[in-house]
């Protein structure tokens, strides 16, 4: 059982560090730093975002329009911190 937890929380660290990913290449198109037209940059965008979107979207369905702000990672980030510590915290410990 403590197998399956630490692929969950194996899980949890690679998709926070395609969700920092997913913000750093944002930042990076709109500030005209890489371009969309090269293939392998296309490429990638549409792989994190793949990855992303679908977890993204509800969250965005929910949150207040901020006009071009997106604050939706920060909740996706809340809550994988959340689920993080209650595993770490009320889950593994108690699995022998």
């Amino acid at each position: 059982m403590r197998a399956i937890l630490d692929i969950i929380l194996i899980i949890l660290d690679l998709y926070w560090w395609v969700l920092i990913a997913m913000i750093v290449m944002s930042w990076l198109f709109t500030f005209n730093i890489i371009n969309a037209g090269n293939q392998v940059v296309d490429t990638i965008w549409r792989v994190i975002n793949a990855l992303t979107e679908p977890v993204l979207k509800p969250i965005r369905k929910f949150m207040p329009n901020m006009g071009g702000l997106d604050l939706s990672p920060i909740i996706l980030f809340l809550i994988i911190i959340f689920i993080r510590l209650i595993i770490e915290y009320y889950i593994y410990p108690n699995v022998f």
